[in-house]
């Protein structure tokens, strides 16, 4: 209750002073002191909802999506379900998969192993499974990177939150990115090992990188075993649903192959999209002309 009457205040204050044409919230769940502070104002508002919505998830807020003008529901590997959207007699925009980044904006190709100073003939592989220690003995993590280090020919890259723990290691293979987004460097990368959240899926998919996915089944909303499943049928991805050391040293063992790696890269061209990002932005853009 705290933090909603706090966030209304904020937002209020701010349209109050800025005055913006249109609000755009992305995210998964409309808090109540956000809603609270766009219901009245004079200003064009949408949702962006990314994301394969479990279909046994908490329900968003009654009246909430009576608060937008429109829905925009980027693309996903899954077929998206737009039955709130309907059930709410709300306007609903579709576009391809949203990334930050489009293929041509990232780094060039070998400045990541400049920077880290990782020789150019290695196999780079790329880890992001969020919150783990390093020194868990149980911790997915741990077994990753222990199954990764007995191949001497792959350096790894741990990619860390910005707002996450610092991590130590003795690892003389493995190097710390603590950027933000990582994705710029994915023309490195040759495999990664990462969840299957919307933006880490898709970023994936787009550079093309053969990926073992340990998708998150404790999310709230976002369905990310039914997003990462596609990606497996297509040949661009390796599931694993129930994670042991042992599966993901198999999976790993396997996966590091060339002719594999090749091979998952090429099917990844299955799935890949133009982003969606101008798609989206060119029709709020458009809205706000006409409304003028």
């Amino acid at each position: 209750r705290e933090w909603n009457a706090i966030s209304e205040e904020l937002l209020s204050m701010v349209f109050s002073i800025h005055r913006p044409s249109a609000f755009i919230f992305d995210g998964a769940y409309p808090y109540r002191g956000m809603l609270n502070s766009i219901l009245n104002q004079p200003m064009l508002k949408i949702w962006l909802r990314r994301g394969a919505i479990k279909h046994d998830s908490n329900s968003i807020p009654e009246d909430a999506l009576s608060h937008f003008d429109a829905v925009i529901r980027p693309g996903d590997s899954v077929k998206s379900d737009f039955d709130e959207e309907v059930a709410g007699r709300i306007p609903v925009v579709t576009c391809n998969p949203i990334t930050l980044f489009d293929t041509e904006d990232l780094a060039p190709k070998g400045a990541l192993r400049s920077r880290m100073g990782i020789p150019e003939e290695a196999t780079l592989a790329y880890v992001q499974l969020g919150a783990g220690k390093i020194n868990n003995i149980n911790s997915e993590l741990k077994h990753t990177l222990e199954a990764l280090d007995r191949h001497e020919h792959i350096f790894t890259i741990l990619g860390e939150s910005i707002l996450g723990e610092r991590q130590s290691f003795n690892n003389k293979r493995l190097r710390i990115l603590r950027d933000y987004p990582n994705s710029l460097f994915f023309r490195d990368i040759d495999l990664s090992i990462m969840a299957a959240g919307y933006n880490s899926f898709h970023e994936a998919i787009q550079s093309g990188i053969p990926t073992l996915c340990f998708p998150n089944m404790k999310t709230g909303r976002d369905d990310q075993l039914a997003r990462a499943r596609v990606a497996e049928s297509a040949g661009s991805m390796v599931v694993l649903e129930q994670r042991t050391k042992r599966k993901i040293f198999a999976a790993i063992d396997r996966m590091i192959d060339p002719d594999v790696l090749a091979l998952m890269r090429e099917n990844a061209k299955i799935l890949q999209r133009e982003n969606g990002a101008e798609q989206a932005a060119g029709w709020i853009l458009d809205t706000l002309r006409k409304g003028n």
